[in-house]
């Protein structure tokens, strides 16, 4: 077994959590000899992996303690969308050791996630993208609890995600209407939530911020969901938190004429820091730090 400050390995039996079944996956011990062996074989991969878990740990345990890293592996969260800004979040909640994290999209990797989204390289394209980010992540961290639902979160499916079960809902759904339903489901739930506003058409991560959902400027997809809150006279039972950047650039590249004003441009460095910032505001709000924006009652 590697010592303390030597590199380890990932588990020689596998590369997720589920390594512990392939040692039982095969045919029955020949003899006594062998069941010995694969007892002994299970005991150093056990072993191994809590080396392993114990490392992984160490720097973010450092930073905020033993207490801290127990209440961010007790903490339950759901994730929807692990596109451009979803797939950054969830992997950066997996290695701060969030222990359990359901993650819901509908899509499969496409070429033209290639430029900006963590699922997306070219030996996954036309898989589902919840499941390759679960590979990864339990690459990272075998022992985390991660669900990958392939589903659309819609007026028809939406009792099927029970948000109650959840500490902290993160919505990062591009479709407006499903935003608008999750917004205001996860809002009445006992779960508390963060969500990404519009993170196409930017470059400057510094123009990214965090603040309220009513006092959130500049920021056009914002400004279409409090238009169909006060049309539909449906609102969030409770104010909530956003992440938004007010900066607004042009589409300038070539392209058909029926996908200009459609598809908006976005990059890697604004996308995944938008992602980023998202995860921030869960880990420090499940470690209690005086900076955790406040909840109350939504202001339309």
């Amino acid at each position: 077994m590697a010592r303390h400050g030597e590199g380890f390995s990932a588990p020689a039996a596998g590369k997720n959590a589920d390594f512990f079944l392939h040692l039982h996956s095969g045919a029955p011990p020949r003899d006594g000899r062998e069941a010995a062996r694969r007892s002994i074989c299970l005991l150093h991969m056990i072993q191994e992996l809590e080396a392993y878990k114990k490392a992984f740990a160490q720097r973010t345990e450092r930073l905020v303690g033993a207490k801290g890293t127990a209440r961010l592996a007790a903490a339950r969260v759901v994730l929807f969308g692990v596109g451009g800004v979803g797939g950054w979040c969830a992997e950066s909640l997996v290695r701060t050791g969030v222990g359990h994290l359901t993650v819901v999209d509908p899509d499969v990797v496409s070429p033209t996630n290639l430029n900006r989204q963590l699922v997306a390289t070219t030996s996954a394209l036309g898989r589902p993208k919840v499941e390759v980010l679960r590979e990864r992540l339990l690459d990272i961290a075998p022992w985390a609890d991660v669900v990958a639902r392939r589903e659309r979160y819609s007026a028809p499916t939406a009792d099927a995600f029970p948000l109650d079960n959840f500490d902290y809902v993160v919505d990062a759904i591009d479709s407006l209407a499903d935003k608008a339903l999750l917004i205001r489901r996860a809002t009445a739930s006992r779960a508390r939530l963060f969500s990404s506003m519009g993170a196409a058409l930017k470059m400057d991560p510094q123009r990214i911020a965090v603040t309220e959902f009513w006092k959130v400027k500049g920021c056009p997809l914002a400004a279409a969901l409090r238009r169909r809150f006060k049309r539909e006279g449906l609102f969030p039972a409770r104010k909530f938190q956003c992440v938004y950047s007010d900066e607004l650039l042009p589409n300038l590249g070539d392209g058909a004429a029926e996908e200009v004003g459609l598809v908006n441009g976005s990059v890697a460095h604004a996308t995944g820091a938008f992602g980023l910032m998202l995860a921030s505001l869960v880990v420090r709000d499940v470690l209690g730090r005086p900076d955790a924006p406040p909840q109350g009652a939504s202001e339309p």
